[in-house]
């Protein structure tokens, strides 16, 4: 999947060790020691850069591993580290004064105070901001933000709460911030009777789809609920993000980079979406518009749709 986000043209890509260190601790996903300095070299080679994330939260009695996986990171030649845990951070400012430091969108750093706190006590160099700001929101933050700024335009939508969800946790025990996983698979399951498939997460179910509709991964934050108000869902739509018309003006603003959320996914889909903001990136810079390259991607949204999220407030 790095390669084939390199070889469509990605300038950057962000991955992490196979261990609870990183939030999508999944699985057959992420990257033993030797395979991630393996990966460095390759896109060093393509002149490309790899960020490794280290974003969930140390717990007490464990940190031996956040710091490990600092260590590790350092020793592959990793050109940043993204980290939220103010241990984690202080531990590699201290051990590791030459590493370039990015704040996760974990750390939920949404407004110029904290974002300079980070700057100023742990030397953060960029920060990833939460999915909740519009557009316009984005462009004063990026004016009065001391460090660079970098938005999240394509993938899967978080709880709003970002880098503090307790849904997961509260169904199965296991969170993206502690454990680095969400909706664990060994708690997921599907019954269906009746041409009607059920979705479940540790036995909850978390939806109801008909024959022929499309379905996800089942999340409690996107699971549909029963309220007094009615049914539908309460915290959030099975749909994707997608922000690639918005690009011009993210890049009018001072976005310095736009991340996309693609793991837990394919080669093919990561090569593809890749090559797609890559073309609309190069588009821009000719001086031209996205929109050839807007409907590219529409069939790999979630529930077969997508949005602009918060960076419109049409959206909820």
């Amino acid at each position: 999947m790095l390669r084939s986000a390199i070889e469509a043209g990605a300038d950057s890509v962000y991955c992490g060790l196979r261990d609870e260190t990183n939030a999508r601790n999944f699985p057959g996903l992420n990257f033993s020691a030797a395979e991630l300095a393996d990966s460095v070299a390759f896109a060093h080679q393509h002149a490309a850069k790899v960020l490794v994330a280290v974003n969930t939260f140390a717990r007490a009695g464990g940190t031996d591993a956040w710091r490990r996986a600092v260590d590790t990171a350092v020793a592959a030649g990793a050109d940043a580290l993204i980290a939220a845990d103010l241990a984690v951070l202080a531990y590699a400012r201290d051990q590791h004064p030459g590493l370039r430091l990015h704040l996760s969108v974990q750390a939920a750093a949404n407004s110029p105070d904290a974002i300079a706190f980070y700057a100023a006590n742990y030397g953060v160099k960029r920060v990833v901001l939460p999915r909740v700001l519009s557009a316009q929101e984005v462009a004063v933050l990026v004016g009065e933000a001391p460090v660079e700024v970098e938005a999240f335009v394509f993938g899967g939508l978080c709880v709003m709460a970002e880098g503090r969800c307790a849904l997961s946790s509260y169904a199965t025990g296991r969170s993206p911030n502690l454990s680095g996983v969400c909706s664990p698979p060994e708690a997921v399951s599907f019954d269906r009777s009746g041409g009607v498939l059920t979705p479940r997460l540790a036995g909850l179910a978390v939806d109801r789809f008909e024959d022929g509709e499309t379905t996800g991964y089942p999340t409690l934050c996107k699971g549909r609920f029963s309220t007094a108000q009615g049914e539908g869902y309460l915290f959030e739509e099975p749909v994707s993000l997608n922000a690639m018309g918005l690009l011009k003006s993210l890049r009018a603003a001072g976005v310095r980079a736009v991340k996309i959320e693609g793991r837990q996914r394919g080669k093919a889909y990561v090569a593809r979406v890749a090559a797609a903001f890559r073309g609309a990136i190069d588009a821009l810079e000719r001086g031209e518009e996205t929109a050839p390259f807007e409907k590219l991607l529409t069939d790999l949204a979630e529930g077969g749709r997508e949005t602009a999220g918060a960076y419109r407030k049409v959206w909820r």
